[in-house]
């Protein structure tokens, strides 16, 4: 089984919606699934060294103080039903997410999903910086990256213009809000769905991946 997932690092229903995935394909249990990750820059107009996140997050959705920290407390509520950590009071600063998806792109097969998760982890309950090559350098060799050489790829002004080149074809490909994912390249999920419609559309995405009798 083939899955495309279109995600941002910075993105709690991303978190969630790979969470509730993940858990449905435990339960079906699939002998061979390819995953491949996606990026789907929500901003990239952030600077590297990041902005202010709440004032930034007010700004962004045009929301005041209470009506943002309802959306946090709804977004931390589900995320404790999918069995994931969302402590927005640990993120000081909205982050530019292209070295997260540079590092997801390096990063070995075997561990690729791994790796999302680590990053996840490092903003949403660490308060980490993941904009920041140090970070992301120290999530990498937490998988037996090479700090030097990955270093040296994530300063690959190439690597990053790929980065911004798949989050630009996703958008004109009619992606506009994540997460998002294309099981076996027909069945389409916008959103982050609960374990049992993941559980479904898997289902049904499977059905029609067989071949029709003669």
């Amino acid at each position: 089984m083939l899955i495309d997932i279109f995600h941002d690092t910075v993105c709690p229903w991303c978190r969630i919606g790979k969470k509730h995935l993940f858990d449905a394909l435990a339960q079906r249990q699939e002998q061979e699934i390819n995953i491949r990750w996606h990026p789907f820059l929500l901003d990239n107009t952030v600077p590297i060294e990041g902005y202010e996140f709440r004032s930034f997050m007010q700004n962004r959705k045009g929301m005041k103080a209470e009506e943002m920290q309802q959306m946090f407390d709804s977004a931390q509520r589900a995320g404790e039903a999918a069995g994931v950590k969302l402590d927005f009071d640990k993120i000081s600063l909205a982050v530019n997410t292209k070295l997260s998806h540079q590092l997801i792109a390096l990063a070995p097969s075997n561990v690729k999903n791994d790796v999302v998760e680590a990053i996840y982890k490092a903003y949403f309950e660490d308060g980490l910086n993941i904009g920041n090559i140090d970070v992301i350098v120290a999530i990498g060799t937490a998988y037996q990256m090479d700090a030097s050489e990955l270093r040296l790829q994530l300063n690959d002004d190439a690597a990053v213009d790929k980065v911004v080149a798949e989050s630009t074809f996703a958008r004109l490909n009619g992606i506009n809000s994540v997460p998002f994912f294309v099981i076996n390249n027909k069945v389409k999920v916008n959103g982050s769905y609960s374990v049992k419609a993941f559980l479904e559309t898997l289902n049904r995405a499977a059905l029609l991946d067989i071949p029709a009798k003669i």
